[in-house]
């Protein structure tokens, strides 16, 4: 199964909007330096992952599924 990360799904997000990560970086206070530098790392706070979704006027579900019973906790 492939898997896409955080930073590739909002990469994703972002060109469906016409939008730039300065423009995300200044939108939730960041510089785009350091986002930039958290993409490359695709290291995010859910924190931050809340802000970008809220931003992007997206919905994001953070949740467990149990390999036994693939149940969404």
């Amino acid at each position: 199964m492939l898997s896409i990360s955080f930073g590739e799904k909002i990469k994703i997000i972002l060109k469906r909007k016409n939008m730039t990560i300065g423009e995300l970086a200044e939108k939730t206070g960041q510089t785009r330096q350091n986002l930039s530098n958290k993409f490359s790392r695709d290291n995010f706070s859910e924190k931050e992952i809340r802000e970008f979704a809220n931003v992007l006027d997206c919905e994001f579900d953070f949740y467990f599924t149990t390999k036994d019973t693939n149940e969404r906790i």
